[in-house]
């Protein structure tokens, strides 16, 4: 990639970089290269040999003009030279609107190998793709189906994918992508697996942005050339007069493709008028003038090669191939590589387009969309360029096209079909309509600026409260999901009085939205009183969501009422309402029975979709819960919600901290922190505090753990939050009498006491007779500690009901009460380790040998059963779900890794546990549970 020798003037230091990225890749050795071994099966991954981390994803990013193309070009050279495979698409804007146009693009020459996946990432990506598949449009599984098939391909290549013009692709490849290189990205933790054989260069227009790929990427600014470099590049060409050469390098600043062009233009005729030109319309117009002179043959091609959605489906659609002579003209006009059929820059095409009357454009557009029978899709969009005005059977076309965009997950591309159906209705009530499906689409995109701005347009389109209702909705229901509550809280509000009196039904939907937000904030609202009469599902949300401690027991019974009467589409909703009643075995076992209908709502979460992880953590299946959270940060993330995503953050955060993995957990409590406003969003902050505390407490710095649960409640003692601060009670008061704080604790318990009432749930009694019992006076605490345990039910609170065992047996070895200690101390270090809880294991057994009872600090228990606790929380998942009986390309399913990854966890995991092979593991987690 040497600059001089190519013809990349001034490049020197953009090509170093680029030539990092692709060595990098292509110094990682082929699975293949290494014997798989016992650990992970015939055919796992094994580990490589460790190569220096290098950026795997790369942002071109740069003007018009500045040699992003030819960059990536230099880079693609290399890479093949080198013997990494590469897949390359290019973004265009008519395929903006075709969802995972760039993904087909990139996966077109390993279609075949897709057949090799599993049958349900094969039907992903099969439904991405538009091809018949079973089973509902799920972003994340289109991104884990991805995440398979590219560490298919690397394992026996390296593997390069570059993306040109990335500013005009799709958002649902974008996605796609983004997720999968995600995790393909190399770990800087020595022990986790090496890099994947993967890299990904993309080139971009600035200042266009690629929020998917947040800190995954490592953007490569491409500016102007250097003075020097500019005159360098000025005189490879064609001798030009001293006074031609000064202005050309005055006016193009920089620009290599301004240089190249203007100096061609100027051995004709110098530019003429003085002062600053613009730059991309004066080179466009020299490039159309070049076009306008061509052959009429050769202006059709071009044309219609131009028109085209991409040079691949322009040229399967009919046109000339590669070398045919009708393109030799423009190839000697500097507009086209006649080799490829592919035009120069993509500032000639637009060129060509723009040149030609808008007769001709439409009629390239008209011919186009009868080539493309056999593609719907792009063949409504042609027509829809046709168009000089309202045309109800082209609108309805691109309806069909949404439709079949939403099925494949494509929401934004649904929304940008909508739109356009919209503005080709023939009526304007018709055209509200469309609009309005076309903000539900941009909402389920996570565009709440762009759902906004269609919403308005619903609005200055009609008077018919109908749509003007939809909209609203839909707009509703995307704040919910914002971190800006206040806002959102006072817009839903006003929103919902004004549609009250004409769309009662979607007045109540705007209800309850607005209780979703209140619920992050922390605040009612009043919403319960603006309630009108009824008990539908959203009634009950409304009230449940702002108040779950009030009138418990009739809330509880009517959600029994509502369960039995469900459809699938609300078994979701449900079992948040349930968790918030802390009836959480329902809410998992709803979880459990609506899986389905929760991936195939969209790209979105819903509502308060963190409930689903709290719900599983409560419940003691730990696994699940750090599914859950991953796939709604991966859903956040993609849609650019940091509140989302810090709701994610913080269940991480605890389950990280139960685990024992402090570090991991401040990480990601203290970006949960980041992420939103504490005072905007309670719930997310209070998650995080407790997490916090639970980390401290891991550590045993109980001073901390107490500042960190103190913040949970006010100066006065109420609850920052009044349902996810209450929790947190028992843990407070465990910090608070290591650490001298009894009376402060104690009269913030009481406090809490009063506030919850009688019709306290079961969980909610049991943690506050936990904390009573560590806050009492020595001799009186038994009776609290056995009330804590005293219902059967707790044991759905595992977690809780051992910590509540080991408190109570180090009260009774205190009394020396040593034999009835044993019991709740061997029970409460069995949930330890089977939930994995180290921390709470250890104190466990330290407790037991104060107790006299044996320790096993043996060879067996670094080994076994017992060293499941000592894995990481990712190694501990794989290892649980290879037991049973999952391949590694399964588990990186369910995980979102890779299965080379899986692979590895499971090769270093193995001599922790001391078994040697994969059938081994099963009877190790048996005999741990």
């Amino acid at each position: 990639m040497d600059g001089h020798k190519e013809g990349l003037v001034g490049r020197e230091a953009e090509l170093g970089r680029l030539r990092a990225v692709v060595d990098g890749v292509a110094a990682v050795p082929p699975a293949g290269a290494v014997p798989p071994r016992t650990a992970g099966g015939t055919g796992d991954p094994a580990p490589r040999t460790a190569t220096p981390a290098v950026p795997r994803t790369a942002v071109l990013a740069g003007p018009l003009g500045v040699g992003k193309t030819a960059l990536l070009e230099r880079a693609v050279a290399r890479a093949g030279g080198a013997g990494v495979r590469v897949l390359r698409a290019e973004g265009s804007e008519t395929e903006a609107g075709l969802a995972y146009a760039t993904l087909h693009q990139l996966l077109r020459p390993v279609a075949d190998e897709t057949r090799a996946l599993p049958a349900r990432s094969r039907a992903a990506l099969d439904r991405a793709l538009g091809l018949p598949a079973r089973g509902p449009a799920d972003p994340l599984r289109t991104g884990t189906a991805l995440l398979a098939l590219l560490s298919a391909l690397a394992a026996t290549r390296p593997l390069l994918l570059a993306v040109d013009d990335a500013q005009w692709c799709d958002p649902a490849s974008l996605d796609a992508l983004a997720f999968a290189v995600r995790r393909l990205a190399p770990d800087p933790d020595p022990d986790a697996p090496g890099p994947e054989p993967v890299a990904l260069l993309l080139a971009t227009r600035a200042p266009a942005r690629l929020p998917s790929f947040g800190r995954a990427a490592t953007t490569l600014g491409i500016g102007p050339l250097a003075p020097d470099a500019a005159a360098r590049l000025l005189a490879a060409g064609p001798p030009l007069p001293a006074p031609t050469r000064a202005r050309l390098l005055s006016e193009a600043a920089g620009n290599p493709l301004a240089l190249t062009e203007l100096a061609r233009a100027a051995g004709e005729a110098p530019p003429g008028a003085p002062g600053p030109l613009p730059l991309p319309a004066l080179v466009e117009e020299l490039l159309a003038a070049r076009a306008l002179a061509l052959p009429a043959a050769t202006r059709e091609a071009l044309l219609l090669l131009a028109a085209a959605d991409s040079a691949d489906a322009a040229l399967a659609a009919g046109l000339p191939g590669p070398g045919e002579p009708v393109w030799r003209p423009a190839a000697e006009a500097g507009l086209l590589d006649a080799a490829t059929a592919r035009f120069r820059h993509p500032l000639a095409r637009a060129a060509v387009y723009h040149a030609a009357p808008a007769r001709e454009r439409h009629a390239a557009h008209r011919t186009l969309a009868g080539l493309l029978a056999d593609a719907p899709d792009r063949r409504a969009w042609h027509l829809a360029a046709a168009c000089t005005g309202p045309d109800a059977a082209v609108s309805a076309a691109l309806v069909r096209t949404a439709a079949r965009a939403r099925r494949r997950g494509g929401h934004a591309a649904a929304a940008r079909a909508l739109h356009r159906a919209a503005a080709l209705a023939p009526g304007r009530e018709e055209s509200a309509r469309l609009l309005a499906r076309a903000v539900g689409a941009a909402a389920a995109a996570g565009d709440l600026a762009w759902a906004q701005e269609l919403a308005d347009a619903v609005g200055a389109r009609t008077e018919d409260p109908v749509p003007r209702a939809a909209a609203a909705v839909h707009t509703g229901r995307l704040a919910a999901l914002t971190a800006r509550h206040g806002t959102a809280l006072a817009r839903l509000g006003e929103s919902a009085a004004r549609l009250a009196p004409s769309s009662p039904v979607a007045a109540l939907d705007l209800l309850a939205s607005a209780a979703t937000v209140a619920y992050y904030a922390g605040e009612s609202g009043g919403l319960a009183d603006r309630l009108p009469a009824g008990t539908s599902l959203p009634h009950t949300w409304v009230r449940v969501v702002t108040d779950p401690h009030g009138a418990r027991t009739a809330a509880v019974a009517h959600l029994g009422s509502l369960v039995e009467r469900a459809g699938t589409r609300e078994l979701p909703t449900l079992a948040v309402l349930a968790w918030l009643l802390d009836e959480t075995p329902l809410a998992v076992r709803l979880v459990d029975r609506g899986a389905e209908a929760w991936a195939g709502r969209g790209g979105l979460p819903e509502g308060l979709a963190g409930a689903v992880a709290w719900a599983y953590l409560e419940r003691g299946r730990w696994a699940d819960a750090g599914e859950a959270a991953r796939r709604l940060a991966e859903v956040g993330r993609g849609a650019g919600l940091a509140h989302a995503v810090a709701c994610a953050l913080a269940v991480g955060a605890t389950l990280r901290a139960y685990r024992g993995d402090a570090e991991g957990a401040r990480r990601d409590a203290e970006e949960a922190l980041a992420r939103v406003d504490p005072l905007e969003s309670r719930a997310v902050a209070v998650a995080a505090r407790r997490a916090l505390g639970a980390a401290a407490a891991a550590e045993g710095a109980h001073e901390r753990a107490y500042e960190h649960l103190r913040a949970v409640f006010t100066a006065e003692g109420a609850p920052v939050h009044a349902h996810a601060a209450y929790p947190a009670l028992a843990d407070l008061a465990a910090a608070a009498v290591r650490t001298g704080h009894g009376a402060e604790a104690a009269a913030i318990v009481a406090r809490a006491e009063r506030a919850l009432g009688a019709e306290v749930s079961p969980r909610s009694r049991a943690v506050l007779a936990r904390a009573r019992g560590l806050l009492a006076e020595p001799g009186e605490a038994e009776p609290w500690f056995l009330a804590a345990l005293a219902d059967p039910y707790l044991a759905h609170w595992p977690f809780e009901r051992a910590l509540t065992l080991l408190d109570f047996a180090e009260w009774l070895r205190r009394r020396r009460r040593i034999a009835e200690a044993r019991a709740p101390l061997a029970e409460a270090l069995e949930t330890f380790l089977r939930l994995g809880a180290r921390p709470w294991a250890e104190r466990a057994r330290a407790e037991s040998r104060a107790a006299g009872v044996a320790a096993d600090p043996t060879a067996a228990d670094r080994t076994g059963p017992a060293a499941l606790a000592g894995l990481s929380p990712q190694q501990r998942e794989i290892v649980v779900l290879a037991a049973r009986g999952l391949t590694n390309r399964e588990i990186g399913e369910k995980l979102f890794l890779s299965p080379r990854t899986v692979g590895s966890h499971l090769y270093r995991t193995f001599p922790k546990l001391g078994v040697t092979a994969r059938g081994q593991l099963r009877d190790l987690v048996d005999e741990a549970a």
